[in-house]
This record gives structure tokens, sequence and C-alpha cells, in this order.
């Protein structure tokens, strides 16, 4: 367990702040929303107990379980209780049916703790890290509403394109990322190994060497000799920024810098803004209260500086204004969405309006993906084609030099 340090007001706007012990930073917001205060910091209290030996938890040896997995036990489960079949019943097939062998012991806990008068949703929340704030909100909203078959449906949508929209980020960000390590790869060895040989070569030229190959001779032996300095500053440098991002100020300081990247950026935006709409919409339309569902929300947006402007929408909502006004002054989302936002509170129709939104951000997060590979297919193909085309090249021109004298 760790420590967090929060601070906060109360539904009444008193002033409040402490410690509490959670899992991790979510479950730390969850306590709080429990506690009904609106956290406006928090932040991990670093003490000796963090630096205490723990053995490697045994759970890690158990297969994880896949949005995949989640997404056909929700449709499959909304099925069933569409047919009638009861809770206990349905809970039970799908711990016998379940591909996934740790989801299906999950479902057996579940099962248990409903035969022992639990509701589905407070059962549900004994694996948080299966089942997160907003599928457990969405289902005790089904069970006190009475359509418990419809919000599963439901759940399953959002899960899917949910999943949809991250397959596509990832996919987008990994073809340069790959593409580059391999570069980067090809040339180290090319430097390490290929042009020392040529090196020992140009020794018995007796002539002088062209600046170009001078340049990669030099750096072929800057390279072998802090090689292992190199990967050492690689190594901690990657590790210290990520050690660096999971503090509440470096999160927020590197979101902030990806949000304003000029390619990227707009595609993050986009992606936000459509798992807001779209998460929002149905937590609204599943009857979720709107703090509540801002909250969640909020955790689910996956850039710091997005979740901080929706927290203050949420401030802004418990003091009677509406969502579109704190949304237009945190200038996170577009216009388009604020104005939209609007219109949907003043006809009543907030849920339609913002699946509409939803919808739209998430054709316009496949335009962008497609035109994202088209554009850096050919740069990468240019960027390895200088690099490595130059690095011949270098090598080279004093053999091409020689052969013209000799000519």
């Amino acid at each position: 367990m760790a420590v967090f340090k929060y601070e906060g007001r109360t539904a009444t706007g008193e002033a409040k702040k402490g410690v509490l012990e959670a899992s991790d930073q979510n479950a730390a917001r969850q306590r709080l929303r429990e506690m009904r205060i609106q956290a406006t910091t928090l932040s991990e209290s670093k003490s000796a107990l963090d630096f205490q030996f723990k053995l490697p938890s045994p759970n890690f040896l158990k297969p994880s379980i896949k949005i995949r997995d989640l997404v056909i036990f929700t449709r499959q489960f909304a099925t069933m209780i569409d047919s009638g079949l009861p809770l206990v019943q349905c809970i039970d097939i799908q711990a016998t049916q379940a591909e996934n062998p740790t989801l299906r012991a999950q479902l057996k806990v579940v099962k248990e703790k409903v035969e022992s008068g639990s509701t589905f949703g407070d059962a549900l929340k004994t694996f948080p890290e299966t089942f997160d704030a907003l599928y457990v909100n969405l289902v005790a909203a089904g069970e006190v509403g009475g359509m418990l078959d419809t919000i599963m449906t439901r759940l399953a949508a959002y899960l899917e394109k949910n999943q949809k929209l991250i397959r596509q980020v990832k996919g987008a960000m990994s073809y340069p990322v790959i593409v580059l390590v391999v570069a980067f790869i090809v040339v180290t060895l090319l430097l390490l190994k290929v042009v020392p040989t040529f090196e020992d070569m140009f020794a018995d030229f007796g002539a002088a060497l062209p600046a170009p190959t001078l340049i990669v001779l030099a750096l072929s032996k800057w390279l072998q000799a802090n090689f292992l300095y190199l990967i050492v500053g690689i190594v901690v440098t990657f590790f210290a920024v990520g050690r660096f991002y999971r503090t509440s100020r470096g999160r927020l300081l590197i979101d902030g810098i990806l949000l304003k990247l000029p390619i990227f950026g707009d595609l993050l935006t986009k992606v936000a803004v459509a798992r807001f709409c779209r998460t929002l919409g149905t937590m609204i339309s599943s009857g979720v209260p709107i703090l509540e569902a801002l909250g969640i929300c909020g955790r689910t947006a996956g850039n710091q500086v997005i979740e901080n402007a929706i927290e203050r929408v949420a401030v802004s909502i418990s003091e009677g204004r509406t969502i579109s006004e704190p949304l237009m002054e945190a200038k996170v989302f577009p216009q388009m969405v604020c104005q939209m936002i609007s219109v949907g509170e003043a006809t009543g129709a907030l849920d339609t309006m913002l699946t509409k939104v939803a919808d739209f951000y998430d054709e316009e997060v496949d335009a962008s993906v497609e035109g994202l590979t088209a554009m850096l297919e050919p740069l990468i193909m240019a960027f390895l084609g200088i690099v490595i085309g130059g690095l011949v090249i270098a090598m080279y021109m004093p053999i091409f030099e020689m052969a013209g004298h000799v000519g």
C-alpha cells in the first residue's frame, strides 16, 4: 500500500487535506470520492516504507485479462440477462466457460459474493484491476434502474470502441519508433564493426581523406571509446524520465508537452476528446450522477492536463455552472466540442450529443492515423536513405578517388 497526500474540497466548499493509504493513485481518488471530497492535488508520499523489500506476488504468473476477454464476457452476459436467466446462473456459466483462467477464477469469487448477498456491482469491486470504476458504476446503475442487460450491451460497445482507439494510436506510434530503433542499431553496428575495417585500409593510402570520411571515422572512434557510457546514459535517462513521469508534477509537464507536439499532439487531443465524450455519454445515459461520471472520465482521459481540466469542470458544476462554460475556459478541448455540449445541455439531450461528438472524433482519429502513416512512410525512408546511404558513400569516397587516380 502506498501513502498519498491530498488537498480538496467537500460538496459544501469546505477545504480538506490529509493522507490516506491506497494501492495506486486511481484507488486513492476512488477513496476520496467515497469520502465526498473533490481532490485538487494528490501526490504519493515518499517514506521509508517505499523501500522495503517485497516478495513478488504469485499473480504475475497468471495470464492477464485482455480487453477482448472483458468484451466477450460483457456481451455474453448481456445476452443471458436479456434472455431471462437469473443473475447467479449467468455468472456461474461465465465462470465455467470463460477462456481466460484468471477471469474464470475472479468470476467464481464474484459468484460467491453475490450468493452471500452482495450486489453484482459491489462484488465486481473485489477486482479493480479487471473491473475499473467505470465498469462498476455502470453495473451498479444498471442494477438500480433494472436495465442491467442494456447497460452491459453499452459497456461492451464502449470497450470495443475504446480498444479500437488505443490500437490506432499504438499503431501510429509504434511504426516510426520501431523503424528508428532498427536504424539506430544498424548505424551503431556499422560504426563499431564495419568502419574500423575501412580505417585500417585507409591507413595504407598515404593520401588525404575527404571530409565526410574523416567525420565518419571520428564518430566511429568516439563511439568505440564511449559505447558503454552511451548505453548506460540511455538506460538511466529512460528510467529517470519514467520515474519523473510517475510524479504528479512530471506527468503534468510531460503530458502538456505531448499535447503541444506538432503532429502527434493533435492526434492525442482527438483521442482524448473521443474517449471523454463517449465515457461521459455512456455514463449519463446509464443514470450515473454527473459529478461521479466526470470524476471517472478524468481518470480515463489518459492525460494529466485533460484530467485536471475535467476536475475543474466538476468543481464548477458543483457550484451550479454548466459543463460547457468551464470546458471553454480550460482551453483544452476544441471550441466545436464545447459548443455542441452546450447545445446538448440546452436541449436536454446531452448524452446523445456526446455520443455524436465521440463518433465524429472516432472518424477524425481514423483519418489522422491514415494521414500520419502516409506522411511518415516516405519521411522515414528518406531519413534512412540519407543516414545509412551517407555512411556508405563516405566510406567509399576514398576508394573512388584512388580508382580515379589509378585510371
